[in-house]
């Protein structure tokens, strides 16, 4: 069960890590108020109607806005992930060094199984002072 959930948390933060550094870009194009064309990390086809000459007479003006827009979405991803640790600063290298010599040294005194009361006889029990003065642990 352990291996099991350690296994989708891994994939989890590794697919997290992926798509928040992963960039792209949509395409839409558009005619009037409908939706012609919709791409992802490539450019919409048009519909072509934006090489045609206008229908408008003279008399109208000249301000006419085409009737074709194209829209652009682009989703940034993010650059600046620390890959390396080569350049630690004095205060890092500081704290590296103390933690593995403390860590290091802390199982020193380990491997020696010693007990300090080996060479001592025990008290010699005149009397049972618990049932003395009738005080039992329960």
């Amino acid at each position: 069960m352990k291996s099991f959930f350690h296994k989708i948390l891994s994939i989890a933060l590794a697919s997290l890590v992926f798509f928040t550094t992963m960039s792209f870009t949509v395409d839409i194009h558009y005619c009037g108020d409908s939706l012609v064309d919709f791409a992802l990390f490539h450019n919409a086809q048009t519909c072509g109607m934006e090489n045609q000459p206008s229908q408008k007479s003279c008399e109208e003006g000249f301000s006419e806005k085409p009737c074709c827009s194209d829209t652009q979405i682009v989703v940034e991803g993010q650059d600046d992930l620390n890959s390396s640790f080569t350049k630690l600063s004095f205060e890092q290298q500081a704290f590296v060094a103390t933690f593995f010599y403390t860590y290091f040294n802390l199982f020193d005194g380990l491997d020696k199984n010693i007990v300090p009361f080996r060479d001592y006889t025990p008290p010699n029990l005149i009397r049972d002072v618990q049932k003395l003065h009738e005080t039992y642990l329960i």
